[in-house]
């Protein structure tokens, strides 16, 4: 996935989940973030950021805020790219549990969720459920950063889909290199944890990529170990 009009600026201060300032070409923006998880161990005083222009002139904010440095790497926090990624991983088949899809749709109702693919192959159907990881701690990427009530409901719902005959996936895409194992963040969410422990036992597919992130690009990689 690649990003039109991007730009490095520097961050000063984060006053809600929706909107940071940042300093660019030396004039203080306050700009959109594209997360309202946490990522306080990202958006740290001083740190370079990227931003990418917004592309409706009667936007409120000019620029919205999609990644930053922590130290070399560069970690992307745009919570609408793990969905499209992994959508794209699959159409290119870099994805080789699910090289066998026929049919895929996005934003599909079931029951009274929504999952964030549909797909076929020859002989099944299933649903995907894609999670978005930017916390990072001694090269293990964590899942979630902030207790996630709406995280624990959607991977409930899969364990039901998984009863009636269909094909569950969850996938945690990495916003990021530099990690070698993904586990849940069981202090931050226990309950989390514990829901997704009993998904893989109902045998729901729990994977995780790393990304290869560009200042305008992001591009799901390589898969990584997943302890639970």
């Amino acid at each position: 996935m690649k990003y039109k009009d991007t730009f490095a600026a520097e961050f000063i201060k984060r006053p809600n989940r929706f909107i940071a300032h940042v300093l660019l070409n030396g004039k203080e923006e306050i700009v959109h973030v594209k997360n309202t998880g946490r990522c306080r161990e990202i958006l740290i005083p001083g740190i370079k950021v990227i931003l990418e222009k917004a592309g409706n002139p009667d936007r409120k904010t000019a620029y919205s805020l999609i990644g930053g440095y922590k130290g070399d790497t560069l970690i992307n926090i745009d919570s609408q790219v793990p969905n499209a990624c992994i959508f794209e991983g699959i159409q290119n088949k870099k994805i080789d549990a699910l090289n066998d899809v026929i049919k895929l749709k996005r934003e599909v109702t079931y029951k009274n969720s929504r999952f964030d693919i549909y797909f076929e192959t020859p002989s099944e159907q299933g649903f995907i459920e894609i999670k978005g990881v930017t916390l990072e701690q001694n090269g293990t990427a964590l899942f979630p950063d902030a207790p996630t009530e709406r995280g624990y409901k959607h991977v409930n719902e899969m364990i039901e889909a998984i009863d009636e005959g269909y094909r569950g996936y969850i996938f945690f895409l990495i916003q990021m290199k530099g990690v070698d194992i993904f586990t849940p963040n069981i202090n931050m969410d226990p309950e989390f944890s514990k829901a997704l422990k009993k998904a893989k036992e109902k045998g729901v597919k729990i994977l995780a990529f790393d990304s290869l992130v560009k200042e305008n690009e992001i591009i799901v990689d390589k898969e990584i170990e997943v302890i639970i």
